[in-house]
Order: structure tokens, then sequence, then C-alpha cells
């Protein structure tokens, strides 16, 4: 009799786990992507979703036997926005994964809908340090402003570079990047006679360039958001600041891959910490710059696209290994520790901080009189397995 039992209860187990099996298999696997398409930032928003479509165009919108849906949302790049449509996306779409993030504030106010609805969030952009721990369900495969910010600041006092002021965007990645970068550039000898904070949605930075102007640094150090680059070039011409010899140094956002070739001459020299350049020279890149460009004839991949490429890649790769039917946390298991080889090099996903690991890299923007003369950020130093400087504080 308990022999009967037994087998009776093993055969109701497996039809339970044979009828979710195949429930999984028929629901599709939904992924919520929130990405400021319109509005200040949308350039950023264009970027990420291109990067991520492509991946889904080579490997396909089937795994597992699921069906892949992409569901974008435009958040516009406000923070109230972004929190309403995760929770819609949470409650009336039961997206598996959250995706995109375009800004700090962004992830921050998904964070806590991910905690609570236990739905891992792959943050493909926002880059501030500490936001990775607004949510124990969040995986970050971008980059975080400490890791450049103080490979910028190695490099300069090695080259001549003594006395700078900075000039950023005040908001987390921009205070991140201040702090990262005076704190490692002080230690190595270098003075810094002044550090200036930008609203973040302030087009003016004529004001603090004429500061900048005032205190004749050696160079300036510049981080601002993704596409806002060339209203900086601009005002930094017409002040006349490219004849002061005052130079300028920071993280690749200033000279955008996107935007560069559209600056002209006066970004030539500008030499920046990143952990991706168009021209980066590996095969796997190429075919990624191939690919994009034929889809997207108008753009040229920047940094974000290998984020949102990279991040659609993270996901794909736990819901194989979740065979498909793989809950939040058994997502998230499957996402820590993935390593890989990117079109920016090979990159890890740390099993413990759940953050990204790569290579960054110092470029300098010069012509490419041998190709197709336009203007590139081109590495000439990589700094490998860089973590964030500042998870240990």
């Amino acid at each position: 009799m308990k022999k009967m039992q037994f087998l009776k209860l093993i055969s109701i187990v497996s039809l339970t786990l044979i009828s979710n099996w195949v429930q999984a298999e028929n629901k599709p696997f939904k992924i919520g992507f929130l990405a400021p398409m319109t509005g200040p930032f949308a350039s950023t928003g264009a970027q990420m979703l291109a990067g991520a479509k492509l991946y889904m165009d080579q490997h396909g919108t089937k795994i597992e036997g699921r069906d892949i849906q992409l569901i974008l949302k435009d958040d516009t790049g406000t923070p109230d926005v972004t929190k309403r449509l995760a929770q819609e996306l949470a409650v009336n779409d039961k997206v598996d994964v959250f995706a995109g993030f375009g800004l700090t504030p962004l992830a921050l106010a998904t964070a806590p809908v991910s905690t609570q609805a236990k739905i891992p969030m792959v943050n493909m952009l926002a880059a501030t340090s500490s936001i990775i721990n607004s949510s124990p369900y969040m995986v970050r495969v971008s980059m975080t402003l400490p890791q450049a910010s103080v490979i910028i600041a190695d490099w300069a006092p090695k080259n001549g570079i003594k006395k700078v002021v900075t000039l950023v965007s005040d908001y987390g990645p921009g205070i991140d990047a201040e702090e990262s970068f005076k704190d490692r550039f002080l230690l190595n000898g270098g003075k810094v006679l002044d550090s200036l904070r930008v609203p973040l949605r302030n087009n003016d930075f004529s004001p603090f360039l004429q500061k900048v102007r005032e205190l004749a640094p050696e160079a300036v150090f510049i981080f601002v958001p993704s596409g806002v680059g060339t209203t900086v070039m601009k005002q930094f011409i017409e002040r006349g600041m490219d004849k002061t010899g005052i130079k300028i140094i920071g993280t690749g956002d200033v000279v955008d891959d996107d935007i560069l070739n559209g600056m002209g001459d006066v970004t030539l020299g500008i030499v920046t910490a990143y952990p991706y350049s168009t021209l980066h020279a590996s095969e796997v890149n190429k075919k990624f710059v191939q690919d994009f460009k034929k889809a997207n004839p108008r753009l040229r991949p920047n940094a974000v696209a290998v984020f949102g490429y990279d991040g659609m890649r993270v996901i794909y790769e736990a819901l194989k290994k979740t065979k498909g039917v793989g809950n939040g946390d058994q997502l998230l298991a499957a996402m820590k520790g993935q390593i890989f080889e990117s079109p920016r090099g090979q990159i890890y996903i740390d099993a413990n901080t759940r953050d990204i690991v790569q290579s960054i890299y110092i470029r300098k923007v010069e012509r490419n009189v041998k190709g197709d003369g336009e203007l590139y950020n081109v590495e000439f130093q990589e700094i490998k397995d860089v973590k964030d400087p500042r998870k240990d504080r």
C-alpha cells in the first residue's frame, strides 16, 4: 500500500512538472524595455534599442520553445513615468525581465518594483556606482563612471597634466565621476583648481566654461550624459576656449561615437577613458559595426548600443540556462557569473556584486585618413579587468 501511494505521489509530481513546463513553453517570454525614446535623451534610447534589436535579429526570437517578446515603453527620461510604466509592465503585462534604463534616476525608480515583484532588471546604461545596491535583482552590463574616471586620472599626471578643473552634470554619475577623478588625481600629485556642477537639464554650459577659462587650468575634466557632448563642444568654441590651450580630458561621453564626427576638428586630440570605441580592433566588433550600420544606416554605434546588445545576450543566455522555465530568482542566478566576448572585448558579470568587470581603454580623437576620413576615438592603451573602484566604500 505504501509503495502504491508513493508511486501515485511520484506520478502527480511528474504530471505537475510536465504541466508547468508545457505552460511555460507556450507562454511568451516578455522583456519590459524602458528607455527614453523622446525628450532630451532620446538618442540614448535609440542606440540602446538598436543594439538590443540587433542581437534579437541575429539570434532569433524563440528560445527553448518560447517566443521572445520585447515590450518597449518610452519613459521620456522622467523617473515618475518610468516607475508607473514599470508597475504596469509587472502587473498588466507580467513581464519576466526589465531592461533598459538610460539614466540613473530611471533605474532607481524601477528598483523597488523589481525587488517587490522579484523581476530581474538588466541595467543597460545607468552608471552611478551605488545603484546596483538599490535592488538585489539588478544586473549591470554597462559601466560605472568611476571605472573610467580613475583610469584617466592615472593617465593625466603621467602626461604633463597637473592642474585641472572638473566640470560635470549634477546628478549621480556626474558626482561619481567628479569624486573618483579627484581622489585619484590628487593621490597622483595633481591639483584640482575647482569643481563645477551643471544642472542635469541645463543646456547652457557657457558660464561654467567661462569660469574654467578664468581659472586657466592645463585641462578640464568633463562628464556629461551621452548625446550632450555636441552642446558642450559648440559652446567651448563659441567662448574661444579652443584657442586657450586648455585641453579636454574625461570619460568617453563627451566625445560620444554617435555624434563625434559632427563636432569637427576641435575634438582632435581629446583624450578620454571608456570601455568601447566604434573602431575597437576585434573581429567581433567589426561584425557588430557592419551589422549595426546595415540595420541602422543613419546611426554609428556607440557604447550604449553595445550595452543594449550585451544586455540582450545576458537575458538570452539566462533563459537558455534555465531551460526556458526559470522564475525571477533562477534567471537572476543564471545571469550572474556570465563571461563572454563582447564587441568591446571580454566582459564578466561578477557573481557577488552583479556588476560589470571589463577593459577600459585610453582613446584619442583622430581622423581616419586611411579609411572613410571621419573622426573616431582611437584606442591606444588597454587596462584589463577593471572593477568598480568605489564598490568597497
